[in-house]
């Protein structure tokens, strides 16, 4: 049975650590070759790891706002976010005023006419 040695490497605080998949993939940044299949499936679900939902799709509600898992992921990282309170009281009114006057500024630019903009799709959620 043939043993694969690892190669060590000196980390900037002077440990030694094996090389791992960062390793490689700075190593072959700028060499010209290509990184493997296997890396780049390995890297992006590094990145993926590392943003919270609310900052991708699958954290954003299709109707405007965030989702129970984007709120979720906020609540991870310390912040207290509460679902929209369509139904009427001091949070929909403060907010209503908010965004309200963040539209009026919009005015002349397309994402206050277009339905599908994330502002205009929270107004509709909240009943503004």
């Amino acid at each position: 049975m043939a043993t694969i040695k690892k190669q060590m490497i000196k980390r900037a605080d002077g440990s030694y650590s094996q090389r791992g998949l960062w390793d490689n993939i700075r190593a072959n940044k700028g060499s010209g070759k290509k990184p493997t299949a296997e890396m780049l499936k390995q890297e992006k679900k590094i990145k993926k790891a590392r943003t919270g939902a609310w900052q991708r799709a699958e954290g954003k509600s299709p109707s405007g706002g965030l989702n129970a898992k984007g709120r979720a992921s906020l609540k991870a990282e310390g912040h207290n976010i509460k679902p929209p309170q369509p139904g009427g009281g001091p949070r929909k009114r403060s907010f209503c005023a908010r965004m309200s006057g963040m539209k009026k500024k919009l005015t002349s630019s397309k994402t206050a006419n277009d339905p599908n903009s994330r502002i205009n799709k929270s107004l509709r959620k909240w009943k503004c």
